[in-house]
């Protein structure tokens, strides 16, 4: 039988993550055998995981990630069950790693199937299901692609926020993380009008009319001020037509003007725990 020195453990536990005698136990399993021991240690992970398949995971780290050329970003959530663990360097880390991961693929499914040191993301999650004893998951996925691309994450690693310009401008930088830092602050539900979904106005319609009508104004002139409250909806929830919360002043449209006069926002992505 082989032996098992402390310098293997560690080797195990400083690749893996594992806990020190989870590492022990795999490599005497695996009679010192050192990817034998991972591969135990990874099937213990999917032991884990399928044992908390049904737990809900709404804590963990939203992170945004720019590529180089400032033109393309990815933002990703990566779920747990607890805050504790939510805020762990280690996990805030393979958030980080996977966001710029991210950047490189169209779809979460892709990104599960891409490499992560020499094992796929999704076998990388299963494992850290084992060693941290939480259900593990990418929540949300996003990407954006734009003249100039920027980002923003929130205190805590809670929000994190694309945003997409129409030019690099002097500037840019600047103006696009004010902007998602708006989009992080003020949660819209679309860049302007265009991209709010019409089902969404026929509703808001329908009850401002029934306000309308609680109140005694005349059904002739329902469509005309039901229409006001349409152009108000839209201030309070599209990204361009807020008031910007640097400076009540303007609009994220009219600040975006003030950076460059040719200036507009033509994307945004927002992802959010819980």
């Amino acid at each position: 039988m082989s032996t098992i020195t402390a310098a293997d453990v560690n080797k195990l536990r400083t690749v893996t993550g594992a806990g020190m005698m989870d590492c022990k136990k795999a490599l005497v399993e695996a009679e010192g055998d050192f990817d034998k021991a991972i591969e135990i240690l990874r099937k213990k992970g999917q032991k884990v995981a399928a044992n908390r398949s049904d737990r809900e995971s709404t804590e963990g780290a939203a992170i945004a990630a720019v590529n180089a050329s400032k033109t393309a970003g990815a933002v990703i959530t990566l779920n747990c069950e607890t805050d504790f663990v939510g805020k762990n360097e280690g996990f805030v880390k393979l958030a980080t790693d996977l966001a710029e991961l991210a950047l490189n693929h169209d779809t979460k499914e892709s990104l599960l199937a891409a490499d992560y040191n020499g094992i796929t993301v999704a076998e990388k999650l299963i494992e850290q299901t084992g060693v941290i004893g939480e259900k593990i998951e990418i929540g949300s996925f996003e990407r954006l692609e734009g003249a100039f691309v920027g980002s923003y994450i929130h205190a805590g690693n809670k929000i994190a926020v694309l945003t997409a310009l129409s030019a690099n401008v002097a500037g840019a930088d600047e103006a696009a993380k004010n902007v998602a830092m708006q989009a992080a602050a003020m949660n819209p539900i679309a860049l302007d009008e265009a991209g709010v979904d019409a089902s969404i106005i026929e509703k808001e319609i329908e009850i401002a009319k029934d306000q309308l009508r609680a109140e005694g104004k005349p059904e002739a002139m329902l469509d005309n001020i039901a229409k006001g409250k349409i152009q108000r909806f839209y201030k309070d929830n599209t990204l361009v037509n807020q008031d910007y919360i640097k400076d009540g002043s303007m609009s994220v449209a009219g600040y975006i003007k003030t950076v460059d006069a040719g200036l507009t926002v033509t994307g945004f992505k927002r992802v959010a725990l819980g």
